[in-house]
């Protein structure tokens, strides 16, 4: 594809530079109207008739500035030689996340067994501006394609992916701007100023610590794990490490400038667009439109972020079930505030594992917070063995929590992309490593009430417990669920989409199992589907024996079945039917299809043909 003349380079130049409308790109760029196709409405794929010539490809690229490519799958080496070295090549190449995170043609997980396969889109634009994306949605409205939209790819349901399809990739789009006195587009004289930081929609969350807190000294709320891109984890909601004490990264939204399927870039927040603006907050990503750039509310840096790492292993079964009871009691007297994330894993063969962070308190203040629940186990030696003693607590300065140190590397407590000439600042937690090319065989997730920590609960729940670790693993993600947070968290999350279970939910329980990267028809790198199948009935089994207690719990958009029937009711609760009446405005032929997306149930499950 030849570049664009310097004049059609220029005038698009100007064009980027005019000023917008309220809420809404200049009409320079007002897109034409699709192309009738007879019939019920539908998509076309490649050797269809009405499937896009090269040379309306080719007009494509130039309008995109050679930011068009043609994707090749990256398992071609794997097909024609599956022993081959560059096979194993590849293999081990996803285990980095940057590095599988870099392939346009891949997700971060690389399926679902008997749900999903990662495959490559036909086409992608990798855009480097709004008006990339722009263009991209606009020629995919015109010509009827299958759209798909990448920035992370870490979406467990595969809503980044899908074949026959030309995908919108905002990886390149990262920049990052803080900014000391923000107030939203239209919102002059109506709301105060305050610290916020502005985002590329394809920026990951390492680098943006990296930028907050790291180098400005801030914190913004975000995801855990590192390599998560920033505008997907908003889009669900955004639940990190830390909030119990900062909320959801949808609540400290402020602005976000988004691409609709009309081709319209529209600014949203609490004063221009605020139905779609709401809809952002936890409505899901690729649903409404394109996020190009966001706005994040800044918070002030606590002193110290810590951790605590705890494995203990009971005795027997009976021991366990004590075990159980004990850490129950202690959360709820303890920990159920602010200050306390992350996770409490029950194990079926009784193990308990505590990966715990907290903030606000030093490593002294943090050890006396636990020295109860330790005493406690220690006085059963007979049934408790508690491992990796000393006990690990740590703590550091919340300013190098994330700083790509020598130190940490050295230790172990983070690992870096060792691809050659790497960005220093890309760096993971070892324990995201895990996810990068995975497998998935099985995954649910239900909102755990505060309720169960009654006194006149916890004994029901801790047997429930129990029950479920009978058959499957299973983690409480206290981080996520908002009881204990304070008020101003908790309003805030009010006004977003999310399923108003999350704001008296203590703790998201996650059973899920999955394999190491496979491919299916790689011989010798296929997916166990037996296994998976059989560990995703052992899921089932342990979240039933929870299900018994809380029925009808909900569960996370972000983490979550594939395969839940009442997904709009679990994901949204009674917030479905106003972000639907949303998406019927901003996107009315459905040109953004995800699955278990708002307005899904009227598609076929691959996104191609709208059901009569």
């Amino acid at each position: 594809m030849k570049p664009p003349s310097p004049t059609r380079r220029r005038l698009l130049q100007i064009a980027a530079a005019l000023p917008f409308f309220p809420g809404t790109l200049s009409p320079i760029f007002a897109p034409g109207p699709a192309e009738a196709m007879p019939g019920p409405l539908s998509r076309v794929r490649p050797g269809d008739p009405a499937w896009p010539s090269d040379a309306r490809w080719q007009q494509l690229g130039e309008q995109v500035d050679e930011a068009l490519i043609k994707v090749q799958s990256p398992l071609t080496a794997c097909l024609n030689a599956p022993e081959g070295p560059a096979c194993a090549s590849f293999f081990k190449s996803v285990k980095n996340p940057y590095d599988l995170g870099d392939e346009v043609g891949l997700t971060q997980t690389l399926g679902w067994v008997d749900a999903w396969t990662s495959m490559p889109s036909v086409y992608a634009v990798a855009a480097r501006s709004t008006e990339d994306v722009v263009a991209a949605v606009n020629f995919a409205r015109q010509t009827h394609l299958r759209l798909v939209v990448k920035g992370g790819g870490h979406s467990y349901q595969g809503t980044s992916d899908a074949p026959d399809s030309l995908l919108v990739w905002t990886r390149k789009m990262t920049g990052t701007t803080l900014h000391d006195a923000f107030i939203g587009a239209g919102c002059e004289g109506q709301a105060a100023a305050t610290r916020a930081v502005s985002v590329g929609a394809g920026a990951l969350w390492a680098h943006v610590y990296d930028a907050v807190t790291t180098k400005a000294g801030f914190y913004v709320q975000g995801g855990g794990c590192l390599t998560v891109g920033v505008a997907g984890l908003v889009l669900s909601g955004g639940f990190g490490s830390f909030s119990k004490a900062y909320g959801l990264a949808a609540g400290s939204l402020l602005e976000a400038e988004v691409v609709t399927a009309d081709g319209s870039v529209r600014t949203a927040n609490a004063c221009m667009n605020p139905d779609l603006f709401w809809g952002l907050k936890g409505g899901g990503g690729g649903s409404l439109g394109i996020v190009t750039r966001l706005i994040l509310r800044l918070h002030d840096l606590p002193e110290t972020f810590g951790a605590v790492n705890i494995t203990i292993k009971a005795a027997s079964a009976p021991a366990f079930r004590k075990l159980i009871g004990l850490i129950i009691n202690f959360y709820h007297q303890s920990l159920l505030n602010p200050h306390w994330g992350e996770q409490i894993r029950l194990h079926p063969d009784n193990i308990l594992r505590i990966a715990m962070v907290f903030q606000g308190l030093s490593r002294s203040q943090a050890e006396d917070i636990w020295q109860p629940f330790l005493t406690s186990v220690a006085g059963a030696p007979d049934d408790f063995d508690i491992e990796f003693l000393p006990l690990k607590i740590v703590s550091t300065a919340a300013r190098s929590f994330w700083a790509p140190t020598f130190l940490k590397r050295l230790l172990g407590f983070i690992k870096v992309d060792d691809r050659t000439g790497a960005p220093k600042d890309n760096v993971f937690w070892p324990g995201d490593q895990g996810q990068a090319g995975q497998i998935l065989y099985g995954y649910q997730s239900a909102w755990l009430p505060a309720s169960l920590l009654d006194d006149n609960r916890r004994q029901a729940f801790g047997d429930a417990l129990f029950a479920a670790s009978r058959h499957w693993g299973l983690s409480l993600h206290v981080n996520k669920g908002l009881a204990g947070a304070p008020g101003e968290a908790i309003a805030q999350a009010r006004d977003t989409v999310m399923n108003p279970a999350v704001l008296d939910a203590f703790a998201l329980a996650i059973c899920a199992a999955d394999g190491p990267p496979a491919y299916p028809g790689i011989p010798g790198h296929e997916p166990d589907a037996a296994h998976a199948r059989r560990s995703a009935q052992a899921i089932g089994r342990a979240m039933d024996a929870l299900r018994k207690l809380v029925p009808n719990a909900g569960s996370y958009v972000s983490e979550s079945d594939f395969f839940a029937p009442d997904w709009q009711r679990a994901f949204w609760g009674s917030n479905y039917a106003r972000l639907l009446a949303v998406k019927e405005r901003y996107d009315p032929d459905g040109l953004f299809f995800v699955h278990h997306g708002v307005g899904s149930e009227g598609w076929s499950a691959d996104g191609f043909t709208k059901l009569a």
